[in-house]
């Protein structure tokens, strides 16, 4: 098997933790998305604007409405079309309820815990090297969060939903930038492996769901057995959509978490690029939350820090050059107000109704802006400076 020489060390770790899940990650990590590259290799003489029709007419009507389109892309609408038998969209609910319910505390760990170990490994290379997080970061945070956002919308996933369009189309979107970054100068295949490999699209979606609900327990946040079971069905779909492979899709929770440890140990210490997209992340996240006073966003972005290295521990924030802790009692602090919102929450409807219908707002504020739509335009460039609409 070609291991990518990044992971020599690592894999010695991962092997501790499950020898059989380690093969398969790093043999994952030379492979791509083979049907979604397949429509971008059908798709790489035909001009833009007729890509961006086909794309359109196949999300909003399926394979028949694109008779006219390359087979590939409308055999990858039908496969995408397959629901897997382990989905059941009438036990969404519990997931939905409890993403509505705490979406302050899990956006807080999403930006300050999730993300930011996400970035710490080589994926953070394909953003730096593209620049779609450092010249784009505060669009992008919106992204992430108006993905999270519609999947745990009720009938988000459905196959006309706004869930199911925006994980098909991020899908797309890896699969384009791969073709980019295959043959840049900047890339080291035999380093790095395959450019978003399929490896790191299932770690993400075991970072974004199992590691998501570990760290929102720092946060105080506590879901019933059926909220986390139904929690982790939502993102095991949303990740199926994105392309992850069968054998690399977290059934539970535990397998989420040991996925994502096993990457974590896998993956090479955090460089330049990943310190750099850290850290721009966090300081991003005040602009996002639309903060405009200079000694406010300073003010938050002291906590968020402190914050974040209570999630992710003092190993990792002192590699990511975080600056040092000063509030010590931050987390605990956050964790007791959790709590006792939630006791307050459980014996005062009323209070329960206020809370729910404050972090819903809240949430339409973190996620939407102008042209975060599902706009089906592939970057015609590798470099994020260079991409104009055409």
């Amino acid at each position: 098997m070609q291991i990518p020489s990044a992971y020599q060390d690592g894999m010695v770790h991962a092997r501790r933790i499950d020898p059989a899940l380690t093969e398969t990650y790093l043999r994952h990590t030379m492979i791509g998305d083979p049907l979604a590259d397949a429509v971008m290799a059908a798709f790489r003489d035909v001009p833009a604007p007729v890509q961006r029709d086909w794309m359109h007419r196949g999300m909003d009507g399926g394979p028949m409405a694109v008779a006219d389109a390359p087979a590939a892309w409308r055999d990858f609408l039908a496969e995408t079309e397959r629901v897997p038998d382990w989905f059941d969209p009438g036990f969404t609910g519990p997931g939905c309820r409890a993403f509505h319910g705490n979406s302050e505390m899990l956006i807080a760990a999403f930006v300050g815990a999730v993300l930011v170990e996400g970035f710490s490994t080589l994926i953070s290379k394909s953003f730096s090297i593209t620049g779609r997080l450092v010249d784009q970061g505060v669009r992008r945070l919106k992204q992430n969060n108006r993905h999270i956002s519609e999947i745990f919308l009720p009938g988000g996933l459905d196959r006309h939903g706004d869930g199911w369009k925006m994980s098909v189309r991020i899908r797309l979107m890896h699969a384009r930038l791969r073709v980019l970054l295959a043959t840049a100068e900047e890339w080291d295949t035999p380093a790095w492996g395959v450019p978003l490999s399929s490896a790191h699209i299932a770690f993400a979606t075991a970072a974004f769901s199992g590691g998501l609900l570990d760290r929102a327990r720092k946060l105080g946040v506590e879901p019933t057995e059926d909220e986390r079971r139904s929690f982790m069905m939502i993102w095991r779909y949303s990740g199926h959509l994105m392309g992850v492979a069968p054998e690399l899709q977290a059934v539970d929770e535990a397998a989420a978490m040991r996925l994502f440890r096993l990457g974590m140990a896998a993956e090479p210490p955090p460089d330049l690029e990943a310190i750099l997209l850290a850290n721009g992340l966090i300081n991003s996240a005040p602009v996002v939350a639309g903060i405009t006073d200079a000694g406010q966003r300073r003010k938050l972005v002291r906590l968020i820090y402190s914050v974040s290295r209570g999630m992710i521990g003092d190993q990792l924030a002192d590699a990511l050059n975080y600056p040092p802790a000063r509030n010590f009692g931050a987390l605990a602090a956050l964790r007791l107000r959790n709590r006792a919102d939630r006791v307050l929450r459980r014996h005062v409807p009323a209070w329960d109704r206020r809370r729910r219908a404050f972090q819903f707002a809240q949430m339409i504020d973190l996620s939407f802006s102008d042209g975060a739509g599902n706009d089906y335009r592939m970057p015609a460039h590798l470099h994020a400076e260079k991409d104009r609409p055409s």
